[in-house]
């Protein structure tokens, strides 16, 4: 059984991915073969439906279309705004957005949501996408897990990252249901937030531009920002290990790796610990360093 890890920055890096996605598929031995790449996700700045993260993608989508065509890869688009209102479905980037991908290739392009009016309206708009619900539903309960599962219209389910570890629970799902829950890994935020359905809100009500307070972020390390190691440290992390001696033989198999707001030097360091034999990290980390059209920093 093969791990397959939806990755970031669809349009945020795409010019780290323009490296490294040649790399991966010329090298192969440069990386574990228990793994693939399942999708690149991300966002445009400024798209209105967009979530969990405000976007500033600045390359053009037609490049990040190409660059998933080319290498076979599913792309999919954030749109994970929970707030989203009927007058907000009009709206022509994403539209056209959706356009584009929806024809993109062969390989199924998909959509992140949070909202069920988006989802009501791309499925019968663009029924040639299909739908992920977003870990930003911060599906807690176990009970509304299992119900989002069992939803038709949603191809994955992303729990929220505190259900990571529910193995008494999770091993009980039908393999159909283990086929579609999609954990976030290398989640930092504070494991005992109160506050993680505000915050997402508060970025939904960016990009819709509405006039709102900055969201303060309780978590007795907020001023650290994001490092791998604390993520490492958190009780919903999934390492490694975790993955080939755990979920694999538990019958689960997608992994989403968190970090459309990071640098894509971060990125790298995701990609060289879950996807790179250690052999081979050194090698694989030089390849990029050292190609002069990247800004890793």
């Amino acid at each position: 059984m093969k791990a397959f890890y939806h990755l970031p920055g669809l349009f945020e890096f795409y010019e780290f991915y323009r490296v490294f996605l040649p790399l991966f598929y010329e090298h192969r031995e440069y990386f574990y073969d228990w793994c693939e790449i399942g999708s690149i996700y991300g966002a445009p700045a400024d798209c209105l439906w967009g979530g969990g993260r405000a976007g500033f993608g600045e390359d053009r989508p037609e490049d990040a279309a190409a660059l998933t065509r080319e290498y076979g890869i599913s792309a999919r688009l954030t749109f994970s705004n929970s707030l989203l209102r009927p007058e907000h479905l009009a709206d022509r980037k994403c539209n056209a957005l959706c356009a584009l991908f929806e024809r993109n290739g062969p390989v199924q392009s998909g959509v992140i949501l949070a909202s069920d009016l988006l989802l009501d309206y791309l499925r019968e708009r663009y029924p040639g996408l299909y739908f992920v619900s977003s870990t930003t539903k911060v599906l807690t309960d176990f009970a509304q897990l299992e119900a989002e599962l069992n939803r038709e219209k949603f191809r994955f389910v992303v729990p929220d990252f505190r259900l990571n570890k529910a193995f008494d629970r999770l091993n009980t799902l039908s393999d159909a249901q283990k086929r579609k829950v999609e954990f976030l890994c290398n989640e930092c935020c504070w494991f005992a937030c109160p506050d993680r359905r505000v915050c997402y809100e508060a970025v939904s009500r960016k990009n819709l531009g509405e006039d709102c307070a900055e969201h303060i972020c309780a978590s007795p390390t907020a001023g650290r920002g994001y490092r791998f190691s604390d993520a490492m440290e958190n009780p919903g992390f999934i390492g490694i290990a975790d993955i080939q001696d755990v979920y694999l033989p538990g019958g689960f198999s997608h992994f989403k790796i968190e970090g459309r707001s990071l640098g894509s030097a971060l990125i790298l360091e995701f990609l060289l610990y879950y996807m790179t034999k250690p052999e081979y990290q050194l090698k694989v980390r030089e390849e990029i360093y050292l190609d002069s059209s990247l800004d890793l920093f």
